[in-house]
């Protein structure tokens, strides 16, 4: 669902835009052979490994986690905030990514790397430790801040580490990673959470994490003190940014409906005080006009930003309905929900080469995202695990069909000097919705008693009562989407 279009995806990791660093080994001292026969040369192929380890565990750990969270909360409770977990680690990946930039060139590349990857292990740790669902939550969120800087810091090493003939394969061979996570993520979460060792799930990617950590200092060489620094971290905006997650999620624990409204339109409002602030800053987080809905990207960054808050909730809770409601094994559970980035993968492979009918696939990709939407509520509620399956498909059909159009029209529409910034805002303003959106089904869920889990008594009603809030967010996006697709390539 969270780039070249196939990382950005809720249920993966993202490339983040990042200032790059002219040192490290230098591979392009290598002749031919050119191609795959040279990336898999022992010269390059410890180096390829290396950034592919970093990528898995951002895309593996999202993977695991999902078909884990029922478990987990039968063991340590919190049911109602695991929405918390996700949008914990959401926006720290978030924050990751906007300062990762910075930090690798205040420190060098190689300890940045390395530092990403202690964050990653300690946060699986404290996660792995967690006696309560709070602490599980911080450990998320150190997660998240490794996880985000990890990701990204390895798409600096891409050009650095290989020659430019190679940079094509290795972001191809990198999309082929997530691929691989949502064919075997759920299957690892599995035997962890059917062994009733969850807590050994964490352990295991913590020292990947450790490893990772250790071949960074192998993989990369010392770099020297930047001359200056010209990159800037988006404080303000990314304080205003948590500060709308938190009021969001905190809307879910408040005694008081009303209470939980105004906590809830706050949250909202935080959002477009972020537009505010961002665009006085010259935009640094996301391009001048993201806050425009008349123009192209601002348009498209909403399309984006609301279908990911209308589908996050099924990754959320979707496991835990399938396995209540359904007599589901974690392992089937985890398959069910991540049909969702199969679909996507395979109808964006598929749509690849759709040349001159943008406007056609944006509309129509926006319009599967709805009826999966739409679907999906009734299914994972009341329906049979086979229809949740074709509403998961049919959802990430929507996004993987209109994804890159979507992308492509928002960065044709902003002046040159933008597109740069523009690029790397279309997985930010994802990962944005995501963190929303996981906030938001926390607080809905709370709302509906699900604070002890779901049991088929409350499962079938209120659980069409919680995904189907977020239907008319669905169709928002699509008006959105159906705006965007009519307007002209050079329109913004």
């Amino acid at each position: 669902m969270d780039s070249s279009t196939d990382g950005a995806r809720a249920l993966g990791g993202t490339p983040i835009r990042v200032h790059q660093q002219p040192s490290m080994t230098t591979p392009t001292d290598i002749s031919e052979p050119s191609g795959w026969r040279e990336l898999m040369t022992p010269a390059l192929a410890t180096r390829f490994a290396f950034l592919c380890l970093g990528i898995w565990l951002n895309a593996a750990d999202a993977l695991v986690t999902v078909t884990l969270t029922p478990t987990i909360a039968r063991d340590i409770g919190g049911f109602q905030y695991f929405g918390w977990a996700v949008a914990a680690f959401l926006l720290a990946s978030i924050i990751a990514g906007a300062a990762s930039g910075r930090v690798s060139l205040l420190m060098g590349l190689r300890p940045a790397t390395a530092l990403a990857g202690a964050a990653y292990a300690i946060g699986c740790a404290v996660s792995a430790l967690a006696p309560d669902f709070f602490v599980f939550v911080a450990g998320r969120l150190i997660q998240g801040l490794g996880a985000g800087a990890v990701v990204a810091l390895c798409y600096v090493a891409i050009n650095t580490l290989f020659p430019e003939r190679l940079w094509v394969r290795v972001y191809g061979a990198i999309a082929g990673v997530w691929g691989v996570a949502t064919l075997i993520g759920p299957s690892i979460g599995a035997v962890f959470a059917e062994g009733g060792i969850w807590r050994g799930a964490f352990w295991f990617f913590g020292v990947q994490g450790v490893v990772f950590m250790v071949a960074t200092f192998l993989m990369v060489k010392k770099s020297p003190p930047p001359e200056a620094l010209t990159s800037r971290v988006p404080m303000a905006q990314l304080a205003v940014l948590t500060l709308g997650v938190t009021l969001i999620a905190a809307a879910g624990v408040v005694g008081s409906i009303w209470t939980a409204a105004l906590l809830g339109a706050a949250g909202m409002a935080s959002l477009a005080l972020l537009l505010r602030i961002d665009a006085k800053a010259g935009g640094v987080l996301l391009p001048l006009s993201a806050g425009d809905l008349t123009r192209a990207a601002g348009a498209g960054y909403f399309v984006i930003f609301a279908l990911e808050v209308a589908t996050i909730a099924f990754t959320v809770y979707g496991p835990a309905f399938v396995q209540a409601l359904h007599g589901a094994s974690p392992l089937v559970a985890g398959y069910v929900i991540t049909a969702i980035a199969a679909g996507w993968t395979v109808v964006a492979m598929a749509t690849a080469g759709v040349q001159n009918h943008d406007g056609l696939m944006i509309r129509g990709g926006a319009t599967l995202v709805v009826a999966g939407t739409v679907w999906g509520a009734w299914a994972v509620a009341q329906g049979s695990t086979l229809t949740i399956v074709l509403a998961m498909i049919l959802m990430g059909s929507g996004f993987g069909a209109s994804w890159a159009f979507v992308a492509k029209r928002i960065v044709a529409s902003l002046p040159e000097g933008e597109r740069p910034l523009g690029s790397s805002a279309v997985p930010t303003a994802q990962l944005i919705g995501g963190a929303f959106g996981a906030a938001a089904a926390s607080a809905v869920a709370g709302a509906l008693g699900f604070a002890d889990g779901v049991e088929p008594g409350n499962g079938a009603v209120n659980g069409l009562t919680l995904f189907a809030a977020f239907i008319p967010v669905s169709l928002a996006g699509w008006l959105a989407a159906w705006r965007l697709g009519g307007l002209k390539p050079a329109q913004g």
